[in-house]
């Protein structure tokens, strides 16, 4: 399939660069004469507009070529990053300059975000869905732990703009590969607004999508407050400090790794009952650290963690791909995506108040409690258990 592995291709290429951007932009603020507010700020304006426009992009993926789409917000975001990096070169980066460019390539994601879960049901069919889905997590999740590794070493020697300029370049290719794909547009009839009320009504009327979204929206928020805020912090006074941290991050990826491979082999027939129940294993890594469990056990939950999302993503996009028309699916992704987006705000929020209240592992034990009964609701859902794969 030419088409996919094109598509596939445009994918690692992107992430490629992405995997570096996070450490290259916080050295990036630092550099300017920012600290922890200003990359607030920065990272703050990145996130708004990609769920200010999230409904945008899912509309305009139901009526125009999603290949086309994914080609102009990649193009959208080289031209941000390249700017970005050309400022920061110059040696005239300010708070406000970093979060502008921040803002073109939050909307940039808003746009790609949902056309890409329709491509691959344009480029795939139904009963290949999973492996199709499984191949293309796999080099991105692999870059995921080279990339920060490469980012740090390129920003020590060299500075940030060099990594941001790298991953300019990278959607620039991402943006030539994608333009070659040519895709047709999905039809639509009536406004824009018309298919935007259609998509409400459709998502609302599938009871296994609002549910899995809630769900997911109380769950991604109280795992990622509980691991990316309060993992440090815990980290850094009950164990050996980053050196934990960076093992824990490391073992985490490596399931990521695990769980694809592991996906390209298994294919379940209740697609959204394991997407729910491996969801839950995001809890185990939370309840280690809060029980200051020794450091392979902990390590082995963060693996057992990361496998258990992965298997999550790759079932759930999957299920979502075969029960959603192709016509619907660009706004039924930006539905799930905002609902799950606006929790994760608002669960640092909420976790940095309690932690300043409460100790931080048992802060951590009611973010993993979260986690599992938010799961376990989800399962007593009756058509979540009656998803089934189409072969």
């Amino acid at each position: 399939m030419p088409a996919f592995r094109r598509f596939a291709l445009a994918q690692f290429v992107s992430a490629a660069g992405s995997a570096m951007a996070p450490l290259a932009l916080a050295y990036a603020v630092i550099g300017a004469g920012g600290g922890a507010g200003a990359l607030g700020v920065v990272l703050a304006t990145n996130t708004v507009p990609t769920v200010a426009f999230l409904l945008v992009g899912g509309v305009l993926a139901d009526r125009l070529s999603r290949s086309r789409l994914l080609f102009g917000g990649n193009l959208l975001a080289a031209l941000a990053q390249g700017a970005l990096a050309l400022v920061v070169a110059s040696g005239h980066a300010g708070t406000a300059s970093i979060a502008a460019c921040g803002f073109v390539s939050g909307v940039a994601v808003a746009f790609t975000t949902p056309a890409a879960q329709g491509v691959v049901t344009q480029l795939v069919a139904p009963d290949r869905l999973q492996q199709a889905n499984a191949l293309l997590r796999l080099p991105v999740n692999a870059v995921k732990v080279a990339g920060p590794v490469a980012g740090g070493l390129i920003v020590a020697l060299s500075g940030p703009a060099w990594a941001l300029g790298f991953d300019a370049l990278t959607f620039a290719v991402a943006a030539l590969l994608l333009l070659g794909l040519r895709l047709g547009a999905p039809a639509s009839r009536g406004s824009a607004l018309a298919d935007l009320r259609a998509g409400w009504s459709g998502f609302w009327s599938r009871t296994w999508l609002w549910t899995y979204t809630a769900a997911g929206t109380v769950l991604v928020a109280a795992f990622l407050a509980g691991y990316q805020l309060l993992g440090p912090v815990v980290a850094e006074e009950h164990y050996e400090g980053a050196r934990t941290w960076g093992f824990v991050q490391g073992a985490f990826s490596s399931g990521l790794l695990a769980g694809a491979v592991v996906c390209l082999r298994w294919r379940p027939q209740r697609l959204l009952v394991v997407a729910v129940a491996a969801s839950g294993g995001l809890a185990l890594p939370l309840a280690g650290l809060a029980l200051g469990l020794p450091l392979p056990w902990l390590l082995l939950g963060a693996a057992v963690a990361g496998v258990c999302l992965d298997i999550a993503g790759v079932t759930w996009v999957t299920a979502f791909q075969q029960h959603v028309p192709d016509a619907e699916l660009g706004r039924m992704s930006s539905f799930n995506q905002v609902g799950e987006r606006l929790a994760i705000p608002l669960g640092y929020l909420v976790v940095a108040l309690l932690a300043g209240v409460f100790a931080d592992r048992a802060v951590l034990v009611v973010c993993a409690g979260i986690i599992l009964a938010a799961t376990g609701l989800n399962l007593c859902v009756r058509d979540i258990r009656r998803i089934r794969r189409v072969q």
